[in-house]
């Protein structure tokens, strides 16, 4: 019984692990499309989980809702913060944090 229950949680992590490797590789597609959208760079070609907390999705499952920071340059000089939005699968929204303000980039969830 108590292999079982191991083998059920090791299962369960190694799911969570490439549920988590498929959620950063949306949010990098969609970082480096934002960015080339408005025409500026993205930084270092990646992206950092800022929060990740349970919520629910339109059809009312629970799913993981990760919020992903990154790094663009207008000019190549200054950084500055967007953040790509993911609830589930599903990518909600992405937002660049610019000098004029925060452009948000609304997406269906």
């Amino acid at each position: 019984m108590e292999n079982l229950l191991l083998l059920g949680l090791l299962g369960l992590g190694v799911w969570f692990w490439i549920d988590s490797m498929n959620a950063r590789e949306r949010a990098v597609a969609a970082a480096e499309r934002a960015c080339r959208e408005i025409d500026v760079q993205l930084l270092d070609q990646t992206v950092s989980l800022e929060s990740m907390k349970p919520t629910r999705n339109r059809q009312g499952h629970l799913v993981w809702r990760r919020i992903y920071g990154f790094e663009f340059s207008v000019q190549g000089v200054e950084r500055r913060h967007g953040r790509a939005i993911l609830r589930g699968r599903a990518l909600e929204q992405v937002q660049l944090d610019q000098e004029e303000g925060t452009t948000i980039e609304q997406h269906d969830t």
